[in-house]
């Protein structure tokens, strides 16, 4: 695959993945769980007039982007070309003003520094052309902008149920400390303080079963998420 088409590139999610997107179990067990360990992480006295939520999906973000922030403008953005039908309810319902946005992350038809704060939730491992969409985050938000970053890994990804379940490009898929090492090295300032490593039930191969039945979560192993905290000088 050449450049161009790197870029370009779209992989369709499964029915079920789009099911399970609007579940009540994405919405609490996976974004609200997402924003409950990150927002601890950001610096204090961050203001957030303008958010964009990069890979919006359904737009159930919106709402909890509006509450805990309370930004002027949320841009919703998502390469889906059936974005407006899938984000406009939620879009409509939001209490901060939600422009719905189709783009591609890695070439974003955006102008520089026009962001407070990038969202990038359970989005990246989505995306074809990595390296070019962080340089994109980066490019888009202001000076002192924050890149919310919370994603699965390639542990996660190659797993034999996501495999079956869902569609995402598997090449590309990175481990923590590589998800971590290409946003510092796009230019962001990322301390080890601003970095977690959830290992969420929902993430693990048991799927949870061997906490619940009292047997402790394995401190030795390879991380399936890493949530960051990354600010542009």
């Amino acid at each position: 695959m050449n450049a161009a088409s790197r870029i370009e590139a779209f992989v369709e999610e499964t029915n079920f993945g789009n099911w399970f997107l609007k579940s009540s179990t994405w919405k609490i067990h996976v974004l609200r769980r997402a924003l409950n360990d990150l927002q601890p992480l950001i610096p204090t006295g961050k203001r957030f007039e303008r958010i964009l939520d990069v890979g919006c999906g359904f737009g159930h973000s919106f709402h909890e982007l509006a509450q805990r922030f309370e930004p002027t403008v949320i841009v919703g953005m998502d390469a889906d070309p059936q974005l407006h039908e899938r984000a406009s309810e939620q879009a409509s319902r939001c209490s901060a003003h939600v422009e719905l946005h189709a783009d591609n992350a890695s070439r974003l038809t955006l102008p520089d520094a026009s962001f407070d704060m990038v969202y990038c939730h359970q989005t990246f491992h989505h995306i074809v052309a990595q390296e070019e969409a962080m340089v994109e985050f980066f490019r888009v938000l202001k000076p002192g902008g924050v890149l919310l970053f919370a994603e699965s890994t390639r542990k996660y990804i190659h797993s034999l149920p996501i495999r079956l379940l869902f569609r995402h490009p598997m090449e590309v898929q990175r481990t923590a400390s590589e998800y971590v090492a290409m946003i510092r090295n796009t230019g962001f300032d990322l301390p080890d303080a601003r970095i977690s490593y959830p290992y969420l039930w929902w993430s693990r191969p048991d799927i949870g079963f061997f906490e619940w039945i009292g047997r402790p979560v394995p401190t030795k192993r390879e991380e399936t998420l890493v949530n960051a905290v990354a600010i542009k000088p």
